[in-house]
């Protein structure tokens, strides 16, 4: 459906790009806000541009690519008309940004509890948990995107399906996170607490390609609970299933005389090259399942 305001079609377009653009910022204002608030012992300016603290700004960052995801949600798809779109994107967005911070929370209580976050990331500094904590924000986005999007039979049933499937994909990460942590080689607690950036880089890696995963098995339009539950069981079991696998492939063609797990976790100075490298073969992973399915 196409919003006619003005009579040139041209200049049309052009309003109302203006005014969806306008409207996302001010979520993505919103957004920010909400993070100052929800992390009120922490001055933002002062981590950011007194202390130059990294690890922050991995955080800050990866919250806001994730906000952008969520926001994203609301954003995406054909027209419905300029004021149900406006409404759509109020509703839609304000329950992304608060879905993106009970995300945070709840990976941070379950997959992260040995840690206390946010004093490593604003008093240690570690940079390799700002990396895993701005990764699961991102991941958090994605899955807020795949629950949101598509038509799923009017508002008041679009937002339970939304918010049954965020809870969804929040189990499994934790089920997916889990799992890495028992099949590496070495503590992934131990290694993030000795402030192995390695370790985060890759660690991060896999989050955001296990929510690419749950975000492909979440979009399109809503058919029925076990039609969704399916694909999402079918993508995400793929992905546990052959995304280590491709990581050994990557170890064995990019680093044919070593071990990625040596390299991040076994000398003393850690390779985040080789975190770098397993990273990238989880996403990449992700990626060209989702191609192949």
């Amino acid at each position: 459906m196409t919003t006619e305001i003005l009579a040139n079609e041209w200049m049309n377009d052009l309003l109302l790009f203006g005014i969806y653009l306008a409207s996302s910022l001010i979520l993505l204002y919103l957004g920010k806000w909400v993070f100052k608030w929800t992390k009120s012992s922490i001055k933002v300016r002062e981590e950011l541009v007194e202390k130059d603290n990294l690890a922050f700004s991995f955080a800050y960052t990866g919250y806001f690519a994730g906000l952008l995801m969520a926001v994203g949600s609301a954003i995406y798809g054909e027209s419905n008309g300029l004021l149900i779109d406006l409404e759509d994107m109020a509703i839609y967005g304000i329950l992304a940004i608060i879905l993106l911070n009970l995300s945070s929370l709840i990976i941070d209580h379950i997959n992260l509890r040995r840690f206390s976050i946010w004093k490593e990331i604003t008093v240690d500094r570690n940079a390799g948990m700002g990396i895993i904590e701005g990764a699961n924000f991102l991941a958090s986005g994605l899955i807020i995107f795949g629950a949101i999007t598509g038509e799923s039979g009017g508002l008041t049933f679009g937002i339970y399906t939304a918010i049954a499937y965020w809870a969804l994909g929040q189990i499994l990460i934790v089920i997916a996170t889990a799992l890495y942590d028992r099949l590496m080689p070495y503590s992934l607690h131990d290694e993030i607490e000795k402030d192995n950036n390695a370790a985060g880089v890759a660690f991060a890696g896999l989050i955001i390609a296990v929510a690419n995963l749950i975000r492909h098995g979440l979009m399109g339009n809503f058919e029925s609970w076990d039609q969704t539950l399916l694909e999402v069981a079918y993508e995400t079991g793929i992905g546990l299933v052959v995304l280590p696998l491709i990581r050994t492939l990557v170890d064995r063609i990019l680093l044919p005389d070593r071990k990625l797990s040596d390299e991040i976790a076994a000398q003393e100075k850690p390779n985040v090259g080789a975190g770098l490298i397993e990273a990238f073969g989880y996403i990449g992973g992700s990626v060209l399942i989702i191609w192949c399915i």
